[in-house]
C-alpha cells in the first residue's frame, strides 16, 4: 500500500521531470478561492483562503502560503509541505523576500490565467528579471493519470455516489419539493463524510430544458426528475448521472432512456488508452445523429459529453474538438446530458477509469430509468 510520503513524493518528482523538460526553475500552483486542486495536488491539503500558493523549486523544499491563516497551520500539519507561511496582501514583504531568494530564472505560474494583478505584480517585483509563463497545461496533465493511491480515494467517492443516489430516489414523491429531495441527498453523504457536493437537479415532463439548483417546484405523478450528483471525498469529486420517473415512465421516457443508455454504451465502448476526448464525444454523438437527434449534440442544447474527474469536479472536457489524450488509469464521465424532443432533458451518465484493454466504471449503481412504483413496492 503507498504511504502518504510515497505519494508525495510521485507527485513532486512528476511535477518536476515536468518543470526539466520545460525550462522551469521555480512553478507557483495557485489556487483562488474556487479553484483549488494544484495546490490540494502538491500539499494534500484543504484550503480555504481566498488565495494560496504551494512553490515548487527545481530542487530544495516546498513551500506554501495563504492569505487565511488557518491555512497554514493545515498545510503544515498534513505534512507535505512544512514549509508554511501567511500571505499578508497589505505586507507582502516576507513573500517577496523568500521569492526572490529562489533566484528563478524561469517561473511558471499554474492558473496563471486566473492570478490577480496585485499577486502577479509581487511576483515581478520579487524576480523582476525572470520569465514568467503558464504552468496551468503542466499541472493539468501531470493530474491527469491517477495513482493508485488517488484510484483508492475515488472509489470511496463512487459509494457516496451511490448512496447519494438512493437517498434521491427513496424520497421521491408527489408534492415533495425538489429541495427537498437535494436536502436528503445532502443529509445522507455528509452523513457518509462529504467534504463538499455539487448537484443539479430538474424535474417536468417533456418541457425541462436544462438542469439548475433545486427550487420549491413540486413534484407530479409522472414528471422525470434529473441529477447531476458530485459528491468530494478526501478531496476527490466524482459524478454519477441519473434520471427517475414519478410513478411509472411513460413510453416516451422509456424510448429518451433506451437512446441515451446507447450513447453511453457507445461512448465506453471506444474507451482505451490512447483514446481522445474528441473520440469518446463522437462515438456518443453518433447515436443521436443515427437516430435523427444529431441537432441536439450542440452547443445550442449541451455543453459537454462528459468532463474528467479528479481534485476539481469538471477537468478535460469530453467535447468534439478536444484532441486530449485519455491514457491508462485517467478518470472521467461519460454523460450525453442534453434535451431531445422524445422527453425533455435526459441525464444518464457514469464515472470510468481507463484500463489497459478498456474502462472500469466505478459506480455501482445499475444504469437504468428508476420509476418510484418500482422502488417503493
Amino acid at each position: 500500500m503507498t504511504t502518504d510520503e510515497q505519494e508525495r513524493d510521485l507527485r513532486h518528482r512528476k511535477v518536476r521531470d515536468a518543470m526539466a523538460e520545460t525550462g522551469l526553475d521555480l512553478l507557483l500552483a495557485f489556487g483562488p478561492g474556487w479553484r483549488r486542486e494544484n495546490v490540494r495536488y502538491l500539499s494534500d491539503a484543504r484550503v480555504t483562503g481566498s488565495a494560496a500558493f504551494v512553490a515548487l523549486p527545481a530542487t530544495g523544499e516546498a513551500s506554501a502560503y495563504s492569505t487565511r491563516r488557518q491555512d497554514v497551520a493545515e498545510i503544515a500539519g498534513r505534512g507535505w509541505v512544512t514549509d508554511a507561511h501567511f500571505l499578508d496582501p497589505a505586507e507582502p514583504g516576507e513573500f517577496r523576500t523568500r521569492l526572490g531568494d529562489s533566484r528563478a530564472r524561469r517561473i511558471g505560474i499554474a492558473h496563471y490565467e486566473l492570478l490577480p494583478s496585485m499577486l502577479l505584480d509581487l511576483v515581478r517585483e520579487a524576480l523582476p528579471a525572470a520569465e514568467i509563463v503558464s504552468a496551468t497545461a503542466l499541472l493539468d496533465q501531470a493530474r491527469l493519470v491517477k495513482s493508485e493511491w488517488e484510484l483508492a480515494r475515488m472509489r470511496r467517492s463512487a459509494k457516496v455516489c451511490a448512496a447519494g443516489w438512493q437517498a434521491f430516489v427513496d424520497v421521491l414523491e408527489p408534492g415533495l419539493p425538489e429541495y427537498r429531495v437535494v436536502a436528503a441527498v445532502e443529509a445522507e453523504i455528509k452523513r457518509l463524510g462529504a467534504e463538499d457536493n455539487f448537484m443539479l437537479i430538474a424535474s417536468g415532463k417533456d418541457e425541462v430544458r436544462g438542469m439548475t439548483p433545486p427550487s420549491d417546484r413540486r413534484l407530479e405523478d409522472g414528471d422525470m426528475v434529473r441529477t447531476e450528483l458530485t459528491p468530494q471525498m478526501d478531496g476527490y469529486w466524482l459524478q454519477i448521472c441519473r434520471s427517475a420517473v414519478v410513478g411509472t415512465a411513460s413510453d416516451a421516457q422509456k424510448r429518451s432512456f433506451d437512446l441515451f443508455n446507447e450513447a453511453v454504451d457507445a461512448g465506453m465502448a471506444v474507451v482505451k488508452p490512447g483514446v481522445t476526448a474528441h473520440e469518446v464525444a463522437v462515438a456518443q454523438n453518433d447515436v443521436f445523429r443515427r437516430h435523427g437527434y444529431g441537432e441536439y449534440c450542440t452547443s445550442q442544447y449541451t455543453r459537454v459529453r462528459g468532463h474528467g474527474h479528479g481534485l476539481h469536479m469538471d477537468e478535460t472536457p469530453i467535447i468534439e474538438g478536444n484532441h486530449t489524450v485519455l491514457p491508462e488509469n485517467s478518470v472521467f464521465i461519460i454523460h450525453p446530458n442534453t434535451y431531445t424532443p422524445i422527453a425533455g432533458y435526459h441525464v444518464l451518465g457514469d464515472p470510468v477509469r481507463v484500463t489497459a484493454d478498456g474502462c472500469e466504471v466505478l459506480v455501482e449503481t445499475e444504469r437504468k430509468l428508476f420509476q418510484t412504483n418500482e422502488v417503493n413496492a
